[in-house]
């Protein structure tokens, strides 16, 4: 299993349900940031974008990263920070 980040731009009509219905199908996800989502899956990168992608304008803007242990971050919330140490 993979830890991604996922970050966005929706440009024009900025309908994030899909997208967001669709992130969240992975089923082991975090909401860290407004346009952030990490995920954890078996999928590469490269899957990731191309599932959400579908949902996604073409002039919209996806960004799917590769995570791998040290992090380090601020100002989010006690179940989001626990979330971070346990899934990366």
């Amino acid at each position: 299993m993979s830890a991604y980040q996922i970050s966005y731009d929706l440009r024009k009509q900025k309908d994030y349900a899909p997208l967001i219905e669709r992130i969240k199908s992975y089923g082991t996800w975090c909401h860290p940031l407004e346009s952030t989502w990490i995920i954890v899956t078996e999928q590469t990168a490269t899957q990731v974008r191309d599932y959400l992608k579908a949902f996604m304008d073409n002039d919209d803007g996806l960004l799917v990263t590769g995570l791998r242990g040290d992090g380090a971050w601020y100002g989010l919330s006690d179940n989001i920070s626990q979330w971070l140490k346990n899934n990366l």
